[in-house]
C-alpha cells in the first residue's frame, strides 16, 4: 500500500527501559542494529500496527509497555535503488517510506523480549543502548529520520521522569 507519492505507511518503535536506554535490534544474519519497524496495513490505524509489530519483531504485547508519545508528523525517507528492488517489487512507483514513531516504557521485564515471537524473525540478537545511539551504525538512508524521531520524543522520557518522581513524593493517603 503505498501513497500517492511512492511511500509505504509505516511504524518506528523506540523502546525504553526505567533507566531511559532503549531496545536495539541486531537483524537476522546482518551486522545491522536498529529499532523494530513494520509496515502499516489496509485498514490499521498506526497505533494497531505499532502493536502488531512490538509482538512480531519483540514478542512484546500491550500489557508490557505504556505509550509515551509519539511524532507528530509522517517522517520520510527514500529507500536507494539498490535496496529498494524487493520492496518495489509488484508497487510500481515505490520511492521509500513515511514512519510515525512511538516512544514506549518497557513495565514489563527482560525476560518478557521474546525475538522468536512470530515465524519470520527480524532480529537474532538485541541489547539496551543509550537513547542517543550512535547514529553510524544505522544504515545510512535512514540516519536522519532516527535522529529527527530521537529529538522529537526525547522530551516524553524527561516528562515521564518527572510524572513518576511526583508519584514517588506524594505523601501515602494515610498518613
Amino acid at each position: 500500500m503505498l501513497d500517492k507519492e511512492g511511500y509505504r505507511p509505516n511504524v518506528g518503535i523506540i523502546l525504553a527501559n526505567q533507566r531511559n536506554e532503549v531496545f536495539w535490534g541486531k537483524r537476522v544474519n546482518q551486522h545491522a542494529w536498529q529499532f523494530p519497524q513494520g509496515g502499516i496495513k489496509h485498514g490499521e490505524t498506526p497505533q494497531q500496527a505499532m502493536y502488531r509489530e512490538l509482538e512480531e519483531e519483540v514478542g512484546l504485547q500491550r500489557g508490557h509497555v505504556r505509550v509515551l508519545g509519539r511524532t507528530r508528523d509522517w517522517m520520510r525517507y527514500e529507500v536507494p535503488e539498490r535496496w529498494a528492488r524487493r520492496a518495489r517489487e509488484g508497487a510500481s512507483g515505490y520511492r521509500g517510506q513515511k514512519q510515525i514513531w512511538y516512544l514506549l516504557r518497557l513495565v514489563g521485564r527482560d525476560c518478557d523480549v521474546k525475538l522468536r515471537a512470530s515465524g519470520h524473525p527480524e532480529f537474532d540478537a538485541w541489547r539496551w543502548n543509550e537513547y542517543w545511539v550512535p547514529l553510524e551504525a544505522v544504515i545510512e538512508f535512514k540516519r536522519e529520520v532516527y535522529r529527527q524521531a530521537l529529538l522529537e520524543l526525547c522530551r516524553f522520557l524527561h516528562d515521564d521522569g518527572r510524572a513518576a518522581l511526583r508519584a514517588e513524593a506524594r505523601p501515602a493517603a494515610n498518613s
